[in-house]
């Protein structure tokens, strides 16, 4: 006999395939007692920098019924970034998730969509879907979920799919199946992203000292001016950082994406250092308004152009 639960759970995972999520898993809604602990050492030691955001809301990070009164599950889903595509050598490198159009815009479109789907097909669900703009813990969550486990290198991985993905967290009060957490871990021996990370900021096997990252520096770092021991390690690297990623072997099975509004942006593959250092405010706020790169605003891509030209 197919429960009310299962036929609720099937209906929204067929949605979440239909509207372009790569895989998606449910948990209970359960206060997260053990990342409860490890984020308060992390804090603790300073790793998040200058981020004091990180330091807000700690029972909401850990609770999802304290941001969802009632919840009762949490959807976590997937959805893949990895481009087709190449920068040009001479370019300064830039993250892959940030090439095309800022991920905020197309996976809350994707959530409401979402949202909206549950509520014309089930009734009405209290829920709030997340992506990386409030304190849920979402690797935590796909763990949770079933999706995946969390490597060496602070990233979850996908034995499917490696690590070039999103993660978008809905949480509702409605009751569904809940899927086995990923207790095993498939890292093994490997050190490659400890060893290739040029500023050490990988402390320990999923310990990241943020404050060292390279995507904080170049992206969450708001001073006029790079750590100085810090900028001949950069790498070229102008905004975030794939390097932990890209010598992850797990991402050997990462497929290009099918999203249409991440195909890159002209300039983020093709604009050599030269050209940006004489590109115009006016032309930064046309070629990225809508980039992930807006972010950081033209004075923070200078900074970090000149960082990485020294």
């Amino acid at each position: 006999m197919i429960t009310r639960a299962s036929k609720y759970t099937q209906l929204i995972k067929t949605e979440a395939t239909r509207l372009g999520f790569m895989q998606c898993g449910i948990a209970a809604a359960t206060e997260l007692t053990e990342d409860a602990r490890r984020l308060e050492s992390w804090l603790n030691k300073n790793y998040q920098g200058k981020m004091s955001y990180m330091e807000r809301h700690f029972d909401l990070r850990i609770d999802p019924r304290k941001l969802v009164p009632d919840a009762k599950s949490v959807i976590t889903l997937l959805l893949n970034y990895y481009p087709e595509e190449k920068q040009k050598d001479e370019a300064p490198k830039i993250a892959k998730y940030a090439w095309g159009v800022d991920y905020h815009f197309v996976i809350r479109e994707k959530l409401h969509e979402l949202m909206s789907f549950i509520h014309k097909n089930i009734g009405e669900v209290a829920g709030r879907g997340f992506v990386d703009s409030a304190p849920v813990l979402e690797r935590s969550w796909a763990q949770q979920s079933g999706l995946g486990w969390v490597g060496k290198n602070g990233n979850l991985i996908s034995k499917q799919a490696g690590s070039y993905f999103f993660i978008a967290t809905l949480i509702c009060d409605l009751d569904l199946e809940y899927d086995n957490p990923f207790s095993t871990d498939h890292c093994g021996t490997c050190t490659r992203c400890i060893e290739a990370c040029p500023t050490e900021a990988i402390v320990s096997p999923t310990v990241i000292d943020g404050s060292k990252c390279i995507s904080y520096l170049t992206i969450e770092l708001k001073d006029e001016l790079l750590p100085k021991e810090l900028q001949s390690k950069m790498e070229g690297w102008a905004f975030g950082c794939d390097i932990c990623q890209d010598v992850c072997p797990w991402n050997r099975f990462s497929k290009p994406n099918t999203e249409e509004h991440f195909k890159p942006i002209p300039q983020v593959l093709n604009l050599s250092i030269g050209e940006w250092e004489e590109l115009t405010e006016y032309s930064f706020k046309q070629y990225f308004k809508q980039s992930p790169i807006a972010r950081t605003k033209w004075k923070g891509m200078m900074r970090n152009i000149k960082a990485i030209k020294t």
